[in-house]
């Protein structure tokens, strides 16, 4: 199935259990790959969240109170059923953010799947009661939960928020993205067809400034989870003060791939270039600042020219598409003035640099881009660019890399490349929610979170469950 061939149902929210008819305002989702207009979703607004909340307070205490092995049956049930979907589902979203349809069934289709089955495996052996001297432990749903997602990972943010909360026993008011908003009706008929109760979920369309604004203040919400930029994050924790609700954020990321003098030099940068430019590196952890030790600065940099010619541009129904388009014609915008600012600033560009890439004047592309020799404390080195930039910065010794993957207000994941034992040390000092050593497979079961201006709270595996869960203490 390829983009062409989709067709979108009439913009609805879903709330109840059902899809709502909206004849209001709408707003139009774009495939950035060419500039056309392919579907549209309602401008919701204040009074849609306050129905959306008003279904998932009435579901609450029937869900609340089914049996965790039932709910973990539910969550299976959704695994398969968007398994069963994964084409569509691939389809959808490259249509929707330009993600080259190879990568969207391997990552934006298929690690949802495997993410949500590893949700449910938790639920058996979690400890939902227990014993401590004379106190009964209890954990319990914290009740509504607002889930506001990005659209870098349309689907897969959706699960890793979505899916724990419901299996903790909460029901769920969720707000996708207004720029790739479409797999998320996708996601609330799968939930359906797996037998989800009506109104556990709910699917209100619509901006942040308004729909996320309104969730964010919503005295029936009980919880906010929300994934984007630090300053939708300041704003969203801001707001869902008021009412003292627990919010868990998971924001930017400037994250650090420090290269040791005793890695494997070819296989730390084939492995940080794809770290860096994965999804066309809109990826909040993507690897976008590579440390190398300054005599091995112009080896690094003519190893990155020869593996960044693997990276081909293109249309993203091309399966020999490494690289779409960014996600819209502002992403665009957005990296280009990195991009630019790069060059001002005196870095050198290695590959890429100002400009369309050639043949693709048209749809929101921009040309990877390796920049050598970069100030640690320039503009691209520390401000979160989130599209295919990578900065190599020299340094000295261990201190100084460490100094240097820390100097940043973000601390969401990072990389090092070297000697086990070494590369292990390094790591125990950086300032991150998550360091991966020498290319590791993606564990999802393990926390994923940040330190510092990268948020709070961890997402997958128990700890993820964990977040959407009060406790309370019977003494007896």
């Amino acid at each position: 199935m390829n983009s062409s061939e989709l067709s979108f149902p009439a913009p609805a929210h879903w709330i109840d259990g059902q899809a709502v008819p909206f004849d209001g305002p709408a707003i139009e989702v774009v495939n950035p790959a060419t500039g056309a207009v392919i579907a549209a979703i309602p401008d919701g607004t204040a009074a849609d969240v306050d129905r959306a909340v008003t279904a998932a307070t009435a579901a609450f205490p029937a869900w609340a109170a089914t049996d965790p092995a039932e709910r973990a049956a539910v969550v299976r049930r959704i695994a398969a059923g968007l398994k069963a979907r994964g084409e569509e589902i691939a389809a959808t979203i490259s249509a929707e953010i330009g993600a080259p349809i190879s990568f969207a069934r391997m990552a934006q289709a298929g690690l949802p799947v495997m993410a949500t089955e590893a949700i449910a495996s938790v639920a058996a052996d979690f400890p939902w009661s227990e014993e401590i001297a004379n106190s009964l432990i209890v954990r319990e749903p914290i009740g509504v939960v607002g889930a506001i997602t990005p659209w870098n990972f349309p689907l897969q943010q959706i699960v890793t928020k979505v899916v724990p909360a419901l299996l903790a026993g909460n029901t769920v008011v969720l707000k996708p993205s207004e720029v790739a908003p479409l797999v998320a009706r996708i996601f609330a008929e799968v939930t359906a067809e797996a037998g989800l109760p009506a109104g556990v979920l709910n699917v209100v369309h619509g901006t942040g400034q308004v729909v996320g604004e309104a969730i964010s203040a919503h005295a029936g919400i009980d919880m906010v989870s929300f994934t984007g930029s630090t300053r939708a994050g300041k704003r969203v924790s801001a707001v869902a003060s008021e009412t003292v609700k627990r919010v868990a954020l998971e924001l930017g990321g400037k994250s650090a791939n420090i290269i040791l003098r005793d890695a494997d030099l070819k296989e730390a940068v084939t492995r940080g270039l794809a770290g860096a430019w994965s999804n066309s590196g809109q990826v909040c952890g993507a690897y976008t600042r590579m440390l190398v030790p300054a005599e091995l600065h112009d080896q690094v940099v003519d190893l990155l020219r020869e593996a960044a010619g693997e990276y081909t541009v293109g249309d993203p129904a091309d399966e020999s598409t490494r690289l779409g388009p960014l996600a819209s014609e502002a992403q665009r915008e957005r990296v280009a003035a990195y991009i630019e600012r790069g060059v001002a600033d005196g870095a050198t560009v290695v590959v890429g640099g100002p400009g369309r890439p050639e043949g693709l004047e048209a749809g929101a592309y921009v040309k990877p881009t390796v920049f050598a020799n970069v100030d640690p404390y320039s503009v691209i080195a520390r401000e979160e660019i989130f599209g295919p930039v990578l900065a190599v910065i020299p340094y000295t010794d261990d201190d100084h890399a460490v100094r240097i993957a820390n100097s940043t207000i973000y601390g969401l994941n990072g990389a090092v490349f070297g000697e086990t034992e070494h590369a292990l040390a390094i790591a125990k000092r950086m300032r991150t929610g998550q360091v991966d050593i020498n290319g590791p497979q993606m564990n999802l079961l393990a926390p994923f979170g940040g330190y510092k201006q990268s948020g709070n709270g961890r997402e997958y595996g128990r700890f993820g469950l964990e977040e959407f869960l009060e406790t309370k203490a019977i003494q007896r």
